[in-house]
């Protein structure tokens, strides 16, 4: 079993994660480590789903983000699915039927990605800003493989897009670039929240296309939209998600293709406009992006 000074240290190296089974690995050791020794486990006030994991002196007894416990699995589960992941992914959509082996994909891929920020989560306070930079580039860099492993010819690249009737251009940096031939088909943004982010992803669709004279698919994947919120010791859970920005602009500028979460909020399975354009992980990999291209 690793320590968790061990396991600070692997996940601030990025160079570290150069395939998805450098994900997976990292993943079983830091489940490992969490079933024997944190301090406590802290349950939600408000969302008793969520959880709270706390290190011990070891991690100056920090207290990490929360955790949907109905999505993040434990160690046993976790590597049940581990050695077939890849496997899966590349023949995608033999699941796209299968509910439950959907699920499992999608929580598979929190449990990764939460494990990695959870680590994080231990490192000093003086060190949050560089470990939130680490994490979202972690998770673009996952779903970037995981979009490669289903078959697909991808690129993440910044774009320089002339200004019709100017020597002006407009940069564009892609996470994820689909292409076909060659060509762009699809652009995919992955943040591991839309906190502070959603309204340009719009905004750049919309400019994009303009500019280009196009019509090019963009859609958006999240990990979740929740933050810790209160003190201890009444910690809850707080939304990020802004539903009057993201109906604001989906009705008022132009709607994104496809928006993805791994945790979806409550509110995006009931309210019916959010329900029309915001699904689970699953529903990109197993069916949305091979209408895109």
């Amino acid at each position: 079993m690793k320590t968790l000074w061990e396991l600070m240290s692997w996940v601030s190296e990025k160079q570290r994660f150069e395939t998805i089974g450098d994900y997976v690995e990292f993943a079983k050791y830091y489940l490992e480590f969490i079933e024997t020794e944190l301090q406590a486990e802290l349950v939600a006030k408000n969302e008793n789903n969520y959880r709270f994991f706390q290190y011990r002196r070891d991690g100056e007894y920090n207290i990490t983000r929360p955790v949907n416990s109905e999505l993040f699995f434990k160690l046993a589960e976790y590597e049940s699915i581990a050695p077939d992941f890849e496997k899966i992914l590349t023949n995608i959509r033999d699941i796209k039927d299968d509910e439950e082996a959907r699920g499992k994909i999608n929580n598979f891929i929190y449990t990764t990605q939460q494990t990695i920020g959870c680590a994080l989560d231990a490192l000093p306070s003086s060190k949050t800003n560089t470990s939130r930079k680490v994490n979202g580039d972690l998770f673009e860099r996952l779903m970037q493989m995981i979009i490669r492993q289903l078959g697909f010819t991808i690129d993440s690249e910044t774009l320089s897009v002339p200004v019709p009737k100017s020597v002006e251009k407009m940069n564009y940096q892609n996470d994820i670039e689909i292409k076909v031939e060659g060509e762009i088909v699809a652009i995919g943004s992955v943040k591991t929240s839309s906190k502070d982010r959603i309204d340009k992803i719009f905004l750049d669709k919309l400019m994009y296309n303009r500019l280009t004279n196009t019509d090019t698919p963009h859609f958006a994947i999240f990990l979740h939209d929740v933050q810790r919120a209160g003190k201890e010791p009444n910690y809850k859970t707080g939304q990020t998600f802004l539903t009057g920005h993201f109906k604001a602009y989906t009705i008022g500028l132009n709607p994104l293709d496809g928006v993805y979460y791994c945790d979806l909020r409550p509110i995006m399975k009931t309210d019916d406009l959010l329900k029309e354009h915001i699904k689970s992980l699953d529903y990109l990999l197993c069916e949305d992006v091979w209408k895109f291209v």
